[in-house]
């Protein structure tokens, strides 16, 4: 009896077959977006403590590009450098439905993949489509089980997606793709107890995937085997990662490369986490109406009960984060300072902002009910219902997650994001533009050239 193909051999067999000339427009100008994101945001952070923390424990020396760095890097080194960066200050596109972050993985990995390879503009989109195709879909497998269990999605995830990302770029067969996989699955890491405390480890996930995925790859082209049964095998990476729910494996393989889930990636207006987004709009919408934040008795949210465990609980320290990062990771605090300050940018979750004592105060007093119709994972939406001192009420709502598919950024707000990140990260608008026309040409080029991003 013939032994059916494992998921890892079929999506070896539909996802190699991938080249980057046969890309609809909408993948193309989608992954254009995650390179020039991705890129601002290695920008914005290149001077952070935990950057420079980062760049103190590795060797330079070798032939790849840190963005925004002078200093090159060993491939994986950079891919390491590249993904924390883009990752750090929660600012990098996500994928509704997962969440997931692809692009700071995918991105990362397959610039440093082009550098050390010399690939073709064309094989680097091919690596980068793909890439972000399988670590969305393999978001949807099992919704919010990951999470549940005290991992990280983007890190499990990604180091599978950057794996392929790798593995078709490198034109792998599919006896060593598949190997790729099964090798990556034994590297795929990232717990998520960051929330505890706000620390850092949360930023290197995605530049630790954006590696473990190009190793995998590399081992798999020199021969070394990996478990064909990665995926659905009785020990896989669902059993560890996701205690073996029940898995819908069309929606990872079902019309591969037809129909492209990573078209709909949503590119983020706020630096923080993607659920905390429509309530930040919320609060935007009720202090442009002139709402006098001393009067305010109560604040109350309407929310899912997925993202409790994240963004509300416990309440005592989401309402008083100790530091930035925490912030980011609180609706209490996310409120708060939109209604005090009537923004929501990188300046509202440094370590110096959480010490507002207006914010403090306000942050206090936001409580949150549970929607048990929330549509979280479909979509993500915001409710603030405001109670003033006299007893008047009030309230709005956002239905979905503004820069996702719903609200898209246009081309122009990104542009507008990028040239922003690239002016704090201390590039002048000369060079933030010379970035920009790089980035419009580099999928039609014949050998990438990443010289232009260093220093």
């Amino acid at each position: 009896m013939t032994t059916p193909p494992a998921i890892a051999e079929q999506l070896a067999r539909s996802a190699g077959a991938v080249r980057g000339g046969d890309l609809p427009t909408e993948v193309r100008e989608t992954c254009r977006r995650l390179v020039l994101d991705v890129g601002g945001l290695c920008l914005a952070a290149r001077n952070t403590d935990y950057m420079r923390a980062l760049l103190a424990g590795l060797d330079a020396g070798a032939g790849c590009t840190a963005i925004g760095h002078a200093s090159a890097f060993s491939p994986a080194d950079a891919m390491l450098v590249n993904g924390t960066a883009a990752h750090g200050e929660d600012y990098d596109d996500t994928f509704e439905g997962g969440p997931v972050h692809s692009g700071a993985v995918i991105v990362p990995a397959m610039l440093a993949a082009a550098e050390r390879h010399k690939l073709s503009g064309a094989d680097l989109l091919a690596g980068i489509a793909v890439g972000c195709e399988v670590t969305c879909q393999l978001s949807l497998v099992a919704p919010k089980m990951v999470h549940a269990a005290g991992f990280h999605p983007t890190a499990v995830f990604g180091a599978m997606g950057a794996a392929v990302a790798v593995a078709t770029a490198l034109r792998l067969g599919e006896t060593a793709f598949a190997s790729a996989l099964g090798i990556a699955g034994s590297m795929a890491s990232g717990i998520i107890e960051y929330l505890a405390e706000g620390t850092w480890t949360k930023r290197m996930h995605p530049g630790w995937a954006a590696q473990s995925g190009y190793r995998a790859a590399r081992l798999a082209a020199g021969g070394f085997l990996g478990p064909r049964t990665v995926f659905e095998g009785t020990h896989g990476l669902f059993h560890g990662f996701a205690r073996d729910p029940a898995c819908d494996w069309s929606r990872l393989l079902g019309g591969f490369g037809e129909e492209w889930v990573m078209r709909t990636i949503a590119f983020k207006p706020y630096p923080c986490g993607t659920m905390v987004h429509p309530y930040i709009d919320c609060a935007l919408r009720l202090r442009a109406r002139g709402l006098a934040t001393e009067r305010i008795a109560s604040v109350l949210c309407e929310t899912a009960e997925g993202f409790v465990h994240r963004l509300w609980e416990p309440i005592a320290a989401k309402r008083l984060p100790p530091n930035g990062y925490a912030a980011k990771f609180s609706i209490p605090y996310a409120v708060a300072t939109a209604l005090i300050h009537g923004e929501a940018g990188l300046s509202a979750f440094g370590d110096d902002a959480v010490s507002n004592e207006a914010v403090r105060t306000l942050s206090a007093k936001v409580g949150y009910v549970i929607d048990p119709d929330h549509p979280y994972p479909r979509s993500y939406t915001g409710h603030v219902r405001v109670t003033l001192d006299d007893g008047q009420v009030l309230e709005e709502r956002q239905p979905h997650l503004r820069g996702g598919v719903a609200e898209p950024l246009t081309g122009s707000e990104i542009d507008a994001k990028f040239h922003a990140n690239a002016l704090h990260g201390g590039w002048d608008r000369s060079r933030a533009d010379g970035a920009v026309t790089w980035v419009r040409k580099l999928f039609d080029a014949g050998e990438v050239d990443l010289s232009p991003w260093r220093g």
